[in-house]
């Protein structure tokens, strides 16, 4: 079985409208958390820039939560703006849910195949691993990855999940030779989706 690895090379942009220019697109930038002591209780904000005017929102990730609520490793890199953490953070779907804002992956992601398919016996089975929750169409993929027409890929392609539905979880599928004359082996891709 082949392996593809699908993973992110930046962290996404946000779909988010600015109230100052209405644009719909916003970046982490670099990383920031704001943390904010009330008592005992603790406001956490991740800050966004907006991609066109500069201008900085909070998304809320904690409010008011109790100190001793948090893990002291976790309140750590809210302190220090642990990268890690900003991406963690950023990719959780409850906080997308919570402040209204959708992640733009264009550009952000790459497929990493295999160099050959050193003298694989058709048909091929490819194992998809997402090292990151990038929502792609398989078609899409199998399309980029093996070199094909997206027309091709139903008539080559045999897989037990729709092929025309987003997907950020692992899955497999097999590859059939090409009818008529002998296929060339598809060549390796290492590709920036965008």
């Amino acid at each position: 079985m082949l392996p593809w690895v699908v993973r992110r090379t930046r962290l996404p942009l946000l779909s988010l409208r600015c109230v100052d220019c209405r644009s719909e697109s916003a970046t982490t930038g670099e990383g920031r958390f704001r943390v904010n002591a009330n008592g005992k209780l603790l406001d956490v904000w991740l800050l966004v820039r907006c991609v066109s005017c500069d201008r900085t929102s909070k998304l809320t990730v904690h409010e008011r939560a109790p100190v001793r609520s948090f893990d002291p490793a976790e309140l750590d890199g809210y302190h220090t703006s642990d990268p890690e953490l900003v991406a963690s953070r950023l990719l959780d779907p409850l906080l997308a849910r919570r402040n209204r804002f959708t992640l733009d992956w264009n550009g952000a992601w790459r497929l990493d195949t295999p160099s050959a398919w050193l003298d694989e016996a058709w048909p091929v089975q490819v194992e998809v691993v997402f090292k990151d929750p990038v929502p792609v169409r398989p078609e899409r993929l199998i399309a980029q990855g093996l070199g094909l027409s997206r027309n091709e890929v139903p008539r080559r392609i045999k897989c037990d999940i729709p092929l025309r539905r987003p997907t950020s979880a692992g899955f497999t599928f097999t590859v059939m030779q090409a009818s008529g004359p002998p296929a060339a082996s598809p060549r390796s891709r290492r590709t920036a989706r965008g």
